[in-house]
């Protein structure tokens, strides 16, 4: 009677102080083993389930060292708990045993209360014990814990005496037993399907929002005097100077558009850039990240596919990247600049700010859902014409929630990104993740300053670099041994890690390079290799929260395309030739699906390997040949130097591979060695070898295929 007195009185207690919020499926679920499984944020956590849990008489399973402390001794009068060590097999029997007998059992399978904010490592003996007893599993998120002072955060994140906290409780599950021949086989592959379990509850807790709000949310978390985005200028900006900076940009332009109508932004990695997308996405405009590094014709198609009328631009830059004559061609588009935008600030404007929108900014913010559109970017055209991607709030945040499931960005990283904010990796992952999670931020304009870059990352300490291979490998070449040595993470995107890249990272500055894969259309991250869950020779495995399948392609013995679904698919396409019309995703699967046009195997445990893109595939002599293996064979053979694989039509054999490298040494000897030593088949060896000094290369950092193509074809013609 006293314990369930002292229960009510101290629920009472710490839903008023903690403004407790309870998410989900809260009815108890009906099974006779029921099995608790929660994230581990704080020493209030036990407390926590204990008072809020929609089951009764559960016992808990504590961590030895917990119990040593007098002050939760106290706390675990209150129920029944059990002492054990997780990674103690023979403790984990006490565990089964307590299941068997029909008590709810509550485990923090991290075992221990985390010190990044992220998941950490997931032990097997929890896994084991809920594949062995067949108990249903009820996931249980925590969120807000680790910023009270109960949590074993460093100083450098906020802490507040009574943070807002969620019960986010998900739907019950069960965790089946894995076939393995061991038993130890099956205990580790639990436990890794535990991890992805888990990983899927941090994702799938993750409240639906715009960018603007979420940005608002991050201001009141991480405090206004944080200093979170540095730039070119090298001035550090905090949450409170990124606040004023997008409520008076959007005001500004906001002025000059409408509510949903797309506005171009012509402009390079700053933070005003990065304000402005921010105060655009509060007033429900949609920033069209416009490519300052494509042709004439393909920003006049993107304007056109996206009904851009007004583009905004900097009058300073236009004339360091020499665009002028570029934007004096466009046609049916007004051309705005910032200088002139800022000079027209009024004391009206200044007075909004400083006494109501500064103060009170989600009141300045029009209503909008996380389904509208948030930001419209553009295919890199590296097979093909330019297409608009739609990508939503949810797409974008979507995306961020699953990185941050896998991924243990902390409050003290400094994010170093130089990839241009019009690319979906460049703004996702190299931006908005680290704006959004309170990480610091490094914004550099171009990612090819080769022997720039390397210093900025030794002189600002920045611990994350995100890259595509291609400059991640021309970094390495100008670096000095020491320049990355605070760097915790390095991760490549965009295209194919060269192997050749992977292994001077790790001779010169022992980096591993955690290799990702995605699109524009999945906003953009599908997959990523993590410390937690990597293997060499892939792109890792899907994040949570996606749907995928392999369609089989005829010539192509093993893999399958890949389609997949989830809530980073894009809104839909915006086409030049139907202008403003959104054509939603569809493949032969359904509605809502994304083909990704690469084809794709998955090995036993989920990782993602690239086979090669169905567009990158040549028809010789009736085999398909993938362009691919080619650029490998050149890059074996030729290490040191870059390769670009095309074909070219043959009346004889359907199509000749033709290859471009900038070796002038390479020979075709060579590449039929090396074939003979990788197990490659003759038919993957080029027949034609062209000399070049440079290979061509998009704005992102790709080899441009269409203009291989082109050239490809007017040597024939030739």
């Amino acid at each position: 009677m006293i314990k369930t007195l002292m229960r009510h009185l101290l629920r009472g207690f710490t839903r008023l102080l903690f403004r407790v919020r309870l998410r989900g499926h809260l009815d108890k679920p009906q099974s006779e083993r029921l099995l608790v499984i929660a994230n581990h944020e704080s020493f209030l956590d036990g407390l926590l389930l204990g008072l809020f849990l929609p089951i009764e008489d559960p016992v808990f399973v504590v961590h030895t060292s917990v119990v040593k402390n007098p002050f939760f001794r106290l706390v675990l009068m209150l129920s029944d708990h059990l002492s054990v060590d997780p990674a103690s097999p023979m403790a984990m029997k006490k565990v089964i045993r307590l299941l068997e007998a029909g008590r709810p059992v509550v485990i923090f399978p991290e075992g221990r209360i985390t010190l990044t904010g992220s998941l950490m490592k997931v032990y097997d003996g929890p896994a084991f014990v809920a594949a062995k007893t067949g108990a249903t599993l009820l996931p249980v998120r925590l969120d807000g814990p680790s910023r009270s002072y109960f949590s074993r955060l460093s100083g450098r994140h906020p802490k507040r005496l009574f943070p807002r906290i969620t019960l986010s409780f998900l739907p019950p599950t069960t965790l089946p037993m894995p076939e393995a021949p061991t038993a130890k086989l099956r205990r580790r592959k639990a436990g890794e399907a535990l991890r992805r379990l888990m990983q899927e509850m941090i994702f799938a807790s993750h409240p639906p929002q715009t960018l603007y709000g979420s940005f608002c949310d991050a201001v009141a978390i991480h405090g206004r005097g944080r200093r979170v985005v540095e730039d070119i200028k090298q001035v550090e900006y905090s949450y409170n100077d990124l606040l004023k900076m997008s409520l008076v940009l959007g005001r500004l332009v906001g002025r000059l558009t409408r509510p949903g109508e797309r506005v171009g932004l012509l402009l390079p990695n700053l933070a005003p850039t990065l304000g402005l997308l921010l105060g655009l996405s509060a007033l429900k405009r949609v920033p069209a990240m416009l490519n300052y590094t494509a042709g004439t014709d393909a920003m006049q198609a993107a304007c056109s596919a996206a009904e851009v009328r007004l583009l905004v631009t900097s009058r300073a830059f236009v004339e360091q990247a020499r665009l002028a004559d570029k934007l004096a061609t466009l046609q049916g588009v007004t051309i705005v600049h910032l200088e002139d935008l800022r000079a027209g600030v009024g004391l009206l404007d200044k007075l909004w700010l400083m006494a109501w929108a500064l103060w009170f900014p989600r009141s300045v913010a029009l209503p909008a859902s996380p389904e509208d559109a948030a930001v419209v970017l553009f295919t890199s055209g590296s097979e093909g014409k330019p297409k608009g991607v739609v990508l939503s709030h949810r797409a974008i945040l979507a995306n961020i929630a699953q990185i941050r499931a896998v991924v243990d960005f902390t409050l003290k990283d400094k994010v170093l990104n130089a990839l241009p904010i019009f690319h979906s990796f460049g703004l996702t992952a190299g931006t908005l993740l680290p704006v959004l999670s309170g990480s610091n931020l490094f914004l550099y304009p171009s990612p090819l300053h080769y022997r720039v870059i390397p210093e900025l990352a030794y002189d600002r300490g920045c611990t994350v670099l995100f890259g595509t291979s291609t400059f991640l490998g021309h970094y390495a070449k100008f670096a000095h041994p020491y320049d990355f040595y605070r760097l915790r993470y390095v991760v490549a995107g965009a295209e194919k890690l060269s192997a050749a890249v992977r292994d001077i990272w790790f001779e010169k500055f022992g980096l591993r390079i955690f290799e990702g894969y995605g699109a524009t259309e999945t906003a953009p991250v599908l997959a990523v290799n993590t410390p937690m869950a990597y293997r060499s020779g892939t792109v890792g495995l899907l994040l949570p929260g996606i749907e995928h399948r392999l369609v089989p392609v005829p010539g192509i013995g093993t893999g399958g395309i890949l389609h997949v679904k989830g809530p980073n698919v894009m809104s839909g396409y915006l086409k030049a030739d139907r202008p403003g019309v959104l054509q939603a995703p569809a493949s032969e699967l359904g509605e809502g699906w994304y083909e990704t046009g690469d084809v794709v195997e998955l090995d036993e445990d989920g990782f993602v390997k690239i086979v090669g893109r169905v567009k990158r595939f040549a028809k010789v002599a009736g085999e398909m040949v993938s362009l691919e293996v080619v650029e490998k064979l050149a890059v074996a053979a030729s290490p040191e130097r870059l390769h670009g694989a095309t074909s070219q039509p043959d009346p004889g054999k359907g199509e000749a591979l033709v290859l471009f490298t900038t070796d002038p040494a390479l020979t075709r000897e060579a590449l039929q060695a090396r074939a003979r030593e990788m197990g490659v088949p003759e038919l993957a060896v080029p027949r034609r070898i062209v000399h070049v000094e440079a290979l061509p290369l998009l704005g992102t950092g790709k080899t441009d295929y269409v203009t291989l193509k082109r050239m490809a074809e007017a040597l024939q013609n030739g």
